[in-house]
């Protein structure tokens, strides 16, 4: 694989092996970004350099670790780090503020997830501010 090619380097964390394929493949053969493809996070956890990635798409439900946790412990490594976090179910803002107080969080992927719709989210996240 040719990585000049790709435009970001991304870190994809899901418990589910079949999500990380299909979002690995479809990122990857858009040429848009090069993928490091987790299902454990905590595996993903002892992998995560600071100011490797330029995003972490972080699944909100896994076993072992959830999506929010995960992305406070790479917090500790690189304060700089953006994510976005991938669910299969509603987020209620509110008790997210309650659980997480702190955790400054607006991107948010459904799924089923399309591979054009999440390279135009990935974009808008990672624009200059």
């Amino acid at each position: 694989m040719n990585i000049a090619k790709h435009k970001y380097l991304i870190m994809l964390v899901d418990d589910e092996p079949d999500t990380t394929l299909t979002l690995k493949e479809g990122l990857e053969g858009t040429g848009f970004a090069l993928v490091d493809a987790f299902n454990d996070p905590l595996l993903a956890l002892s992998a995560f350099k600071p100011g490797i990635y330029d995003l972490l798409l972080l699944d909100i439900k896994m076993n072992k670790m959830g999506g929010f946790e995960l992305f406070r412990e790479i917090q500790k490594k690189d304060k700089n780090v953006n994510a976005c976090f991938i669910t299969a179910y509603e987020i209620y803002y509110e008790s997210l503020k309650h659980e997480f107080p702190g955790l400054n969080v607006g991107c948010f992927i459904t799924k089923p997830i399309d591979i054009d719709s999440l390279v135009k989210r990935i974009k808008i996240e990672l624009e200059p501010r």
